[in-house]
């Protein structure tokens, strides 16, 4: 499985009340968990800067990937950005055979 980084940010809609934050967090991850069976959850976190939330989760492919987006954009009225994030670990085998620089 190949591990994501989705940047969020809501619109202003969204952000009445720390109450309607959590609905939205709960039906969210309902619809992600029923639509997207095969993404692992790996953390959430709330961020200070152009982005109200980090998340982290490792899905089959860009596809799986892209429907988390989606659901995240169309339901809670928000902008997602997808990185795909390699580990550190596995970065460095990845890059170890790489020629070096002229």
């Amino acid at each position: 499985m190949s591990t994501f980084v989705m940047l969020t940010r809501l619109s202003h809609v969204a952000l009445k009340s720390p109450g309607k934050l959590e609905e939205l967090e709960r039906q969210v991850m309902e619809r992600i968990r029923a639509k997207c069976p095969e993404v692992e959850w790996l953390s959430s976190f709330a961020v200070l800067g152009p982005y109200d939330y980090i998340d982290l989760f490792q899905a089959p492919d860009v596809e799986a990937a892209t429907k988390v987006a989606t659901i995240v954009r169309t339901f809670g009225h928000a902008q997602t950005e997808i990185w795909a994030a390699t580990e550190w670990e596995r970065f460095k085998e990845v890059i170890r055979d790489l020629p070096a620089a002229a």
